[in-house]
């Protein structure tokens, strides 16, 4: 796109932060959304070129608010730059990155070195997320502080509890003198040490060491009191068990400043998904039980699970071309997250606004993202021009070929996706547009 003001036109807007569903059209300057008008009112703006989203969704961008991006330390994993063109080929605009990269982003100089990368790369919006102990160790609190004022926007040990209540009661009152969010991975590891898939059938009969869904419903249900206590926010990352959203609900019930997200494979996949040792099916948390799913699923539907991210996380073949015991975890998200959303919306699970919702304005609330022109997660006038142009019938298999990461492990390879992004803006600039 050139300089000029830009108009998106003959979609159906779907911005729920902003209560629209309709035929809408968009005006674009310097940036910004500078108007919202019924279709077909811009029609006079003279010197603006136009996209037609015709038969389109045109949403606002999407944001992940939990990826790896592997950099620095691991980069033959994933780069910003490469993690960043798969989540913009995926319709996302904004994604917040976790911390444990080699070094741990414990420091200023970390945060520093990715928020650079980052504007080099010119795709999405990286928002770090620091380390809540140092190292990610569980022993003494990062400098959290530092680290907001450098940049992170909130604060996880992700991949590894915390395992002490004392650091993790420090770390909640610290994280409301930062005027940030703890955003938590639950596991007790004393009930699953050594795990590698769900305690259950079917880890017994592969003979493999299973995390019973109590671990995390444990370490829940102890932040939930802890956040009580402190008054101050958490957020639960990849929530996996139904009964943590039953833990979650009463927590909301009770006032308790608590948010959670869930992740597309944990409403998509079950644990049988591992067949006999599919390694790009071992991720943390593990897939679980079809009454878990079903637990999700309603909790993302009812608004107890407030967003949907993707956990991006890439491996490269050595990490996972092992025994299922000593492969790594994880899997890719970013370019698979809107369609297997999409699929529940297909299926009767989610409407389409709540959908949008989830990958929007929610995963923007539950870390209170913002630029300085405004609030993410929404195409309100005077807020940043970040927009996904979505076909709700464009349909592709998915192929190493059509992975954008460096790495390839997901365990949807070879699936059909339907709906997908076929444009993404980021601040009016168009950084992605699909054949």
């Amino acid at each position: 796109m050139s300089g000029k003001s830009l108009i998106i036109s003959g979609g159906r807007l779907v911005d729920p932060a902003s209560n629209r569903d309709g035929e809408f059209d968009l005006l674009v300057a310097q940036g910004i959304i500078k108007a919202v008008e019924p279709r077909g009112k811009l029609a006079d703006v003279t010197d603006a070129d136009v996209v037609d989203a015709t038969g389109k969704v045109v949403t606002p961008g999407l944001i992940d608010i939990h990826v790896h991006l592997r950099e620095p330390g691991f980069e033959w994993k994933e780069t910003i730059e490469t993690g960043g063109r798969a989540a913009v080929a995926g319709g996302f605009t904004a994604a917040c990155c976790m911390p444990n990269t080699r070094p741990v982003n414990d420091t200023a100089q970390v945060t520093k070195f990715i928020l650079d990368a980052a504007q080099r790369a010119q795709l999405l919006r990286v928002f770090p997320i620091g380390a809540i102990s140092k190292g990610s160790l569980g022993e003494t609190l990062a400098p959290m502080l530092e680290l907001r004022e450098a940049g992170c926007v909130a604060f996880s040990d992700d991949g590894l509890p915390v395992g002490s209540p004392l650091l993790m009661r420090k770390a909640l009152e610290y994280s409301l003198i930062c005027d940030t969010v703890l955003t938590v991975h639950e596991e007790e590891r004393a009930l699953c040490e050594g795990f590698a898939m769900n305690e259950g059938s079917a880890s017994l009969r592969l003979g493999l060491k299973g995390m019973p869904g109590a671990a995390e419903d444990i370490m829940i249900s102890r932040d939930i009191e802890l956040a009580r206590l402190t008054g101050a926010p958490v957020h639960f990352c990849h929530v996996s068990t139904a009964r943590a959203v039953t833990l979650i609900r009463r927590a909301k019930e009770d006032g308790i400043r608590v948010t959670a997200e869930s992740a597309p494979h944990y409403f998509t996949l079950n644990e049988t998904a591992i067949g006999e040792f599919d390694t790009n099916a071992k991720m943390s948390m593990p897939l679980r039980t079809p009454e878990d799913i079903a637990g999700i699923i309603e909790g993302l539907r009812s608004g107890v699970l407030d967003c949907i991210a993707s956990d991006h996380a890439p491996h490269d073949l050595d990490s996972k071309n092992k025994e299922f015991s000593e492969a790594s975890f994880g899997i890719l998200g970013f370019q698979t997250t809107l369609p297997l959303t999409l699929a529940q919306v297909r299926a009767g699970k989610f409407s389409l606004a709540r959908a949008v919702e989830m990958l929007t304005a929610a995963p923007a609330r539950c870390l209170r993202l913002r630029h300085a022109s405004g609030p993410l997660g929404t195409l309100a006038i005077g807020s940043p021009a970040d927009i996904s142009v979505i076909d709700l019938e464009r349909e592709e298999i998915l192929t190493p070929e059509r992975i954008l990461s460096k790495s390839k492990n997901t365990p949807f390879m070879g699936w059909k996706l339907k709906g997908l992004a076929v444009r993404t803006f980021v601040g009016g600039r168009e950084v992605y547009r699909r054949d």
